[in-house]
């Protein structure tokens, strides 16, 4: 009875109450009207706020809550999550107290759901609960790997060379995922077009040339009769072809985000792919290597280190290989004879990790990689994308050429016999 007593006691010591959202309007030291927003517990604590900042509070007013979530705050992307660890990064690197850091920052933010996030953050530390613990909290935003390393740089005292370690690792993470996603949306987007100008063409532009064709009464070449009789059932059937559209694309997105096996299939088809599948697998080896120098020179045992990279390689089969490479580990083989034997890994990666292993500066080498493959991802892309291009433009003038052609050879055929 004690001990659920005690229990509730810390459950309810360690829920903090979340801050109110207060529209403020007031007069700085010079006479100036000032206005915005912060984050606090009552209008008496956000008066307090304001005079610390040299504000003579006027109108306040607590900011409502939008109705069923709709025109609130900014959702918190991984890309903010990147920029407010750099600047705890730099904060406490200069010295500042990690509370004070936390509410600085908190303050400063302009996207209100991300100043919740970090005055909730800084009321558990507030309260003694450790910075690791706080994070692991919100899942969401912080995943095992950056609460890991947090816990880390909390046990050996080096919160702020760790912090710097998870800044320079995220924003790595983020420009090579800005960097395949480039990869991706050029051609997807210039396809999407062309199927959205062709269907256009066909459901709305070949009627009117079939029209203008039966005023003639002449036999219609072969081609022409293809494309209207496409025509037509486009005409006849698009609105069952665009549920389709949608129907597969709810299937896919169900189908992928409950099966794990139909995820591992879509993560090893898709490295097949030519040109984009080399992309993904250099970013993939850049990812790993990343992950793994700044988890292991953080103090992260080697096995706990590749545990975490598997679960960051963002790829089934890299995944799997990282899981194989951690047992061959843990049972005393050499991690560059383990990476060998996956067959996975590039020669210069095994090898660099070979040397990393014989000097003693595993984690120096692995950062040496991720940079070196970062590198020929940025390049990859570029070429992706001017290798894609002339294809994508030969495409698109065989399919849209193609219609203006079906469409105008009845008119030379005319144009011949007179």
């Amino acid at each position: 009875m004690a001990i659920s007593s005690t229990a509730k006691a810390q459950d309810k010591k360690s829920k903090v109450k979340e801050l109110d959202v207060y529209q403020w309007r007031g007069l700085n030291r010079k006479g100036k009207k000032v206005s915005g927003e912060l984050n606090a517990n009552s209008m008496l604590e956000l008066k307090a706020q304001l005079r610390k900042q040299g504000i003579t509070p006027g109108k306040i007013n607590k900011k409502a809550k939008p109705l069923f979530g709709i025109g609130g705050d900014k959702k918190i992307t991984p890309a903010d999550i990147a920029v407010v660890t750099r600047q705890i990064a730099t904060m406490l690197g200069a010295g500042v107290p990690l509370v004070q850091t936390i509410e600085m920052i908190g303050n400063g933010h302009n996207n209100g759901n991300m100043q919740k996030l970090l005055a909730t953050i800084g009321n558990k530390l507030q309260s003694g609960i450790p910075l690791s613990e706080c994070l692991r909290e919100h899942p969401m935003y912080f995943d095992d790997l950056y609460c890991d390393l947090v816990n880390s740089g909390e046990q050996s005292g080096a919160l702020e060379t760790i912090y710097d370690r998870v800044a320079t690792y995220k924003e790595k993470a983020e420009a090579l995922k800005a960097k395949i996603k480039k990869a991706m949306t050029y051609p997807i987007s210039v396809l999407v077009i062309a199927f959205i100008v062709t269907a256009i063409l066909l459901i709305f532009v070949v009627p009117v040339f079939k029209d203008i064709f039966d005023s003639f009464g002449a036999e219609l070449p072969a081609f022409t009769l293809l494309v209207l009789a496409i025509s037509e059932f486009m005409q006849a059937y698009w609105y069952f072809g665009l549920a389709g559209i949608f129907l597969a694309g709810y299937l896919f997105k169900k189908t992928h985000l409950n099966s794990q096996k139909f995820r591992d299939n879509v993560d090893k088809n898709i490295l097949k792919i030519p040109v984009i599948g080399d992309v993904l697998k250099k970013a993939a080896v850049a990812r790993y290597a990343r992950t793994l120098s700044t988890t292991f020179a953080a103090g992260v045992p080697l096995p706990d280190a590749l545990a975490s990279a598997a679960g960051a390689s963002g790829n089934a089969v890299f995944r799997d290989a990282i899981l194989e490479i951690r047992a061959e580990v843990t049972s005393g083989m050499q991690m560059n004879l383990a990476m060998r034997n996956c067959a996975i890994f590039p020669d210069m990666v095994i090898q660099m990790v070979a040397i990393g292993e014989e000097s003693g500066a595993v984690d120096d080498m692995l950062a040496k990689v991720a940079t070196v493959y970062e590198q020929e991802v940025d390049n990859a892309v570029d070429n992706l994308t001017t290798l894609l291009e002339p294809m994508i433009m030969a495409v698109l003038g065989v399919v849209i050429g193609g219609l203006i052609i079906a469409m105008y050879l009845p008119i030379f055929q005319i144009g011949m016999v007179v």
